[in-house]
């Protein structure tokens, strides 16, 4: 499974950006997909989560301005980042796990990063 992450960013702080991930290769079996971001020298951190069945999960520090949704059909899931702060600035990864057999198990993938950045 391949990621493509892309959208990100300068913008001032109150304003937008949409990040957008493309799920590409052997996608059958991807069950949740989701952002996570990760600051220098910090672990990297839960953003947003969405199931194939669209149950979303969020940050408490995210939660009423960043909105996850999902296009099944175009193997791809977004972000939408409203009333950025200058503490969201970040990279951002796109994840993607996908549910496998013998034995089962979960495999995450992660696309390349998406850098945000929100001026003060």
């Amino acid at each position: 499974v391949q990621l493509q992450a892309s959208g990100g960013g300068l913008v001032q702080s109150g304003g937008s950006l949409r990040l957008s991930c493309a799920a590409s290769g052997s996608i059958f079996g991807i069950s949740a997909m989701g952002w996570y971001r990760q600051a220098p020298g910090k672990q990297r951190e839960l953003v947003a989560t969405i199931t194939g069945g669209g149950t979303t999960n969020y940050a408490d520090s995210v939660e009423g301005r960043f909105t996850i949704s999902r296009d099944n059909a175009k193997n791809t899931v977004y972000l939408q980042m409203n009333s950025l702060k200058p503490e969201d600035t970040t990279v951002y990864y796109c994840n993607a796990q996908k549910v496998v057999v013998g034995p089962t198990r979960t495999i995450n993938y992660w696309g390349q990063g998406t850098q945000v950045t929100v001026s003060s």
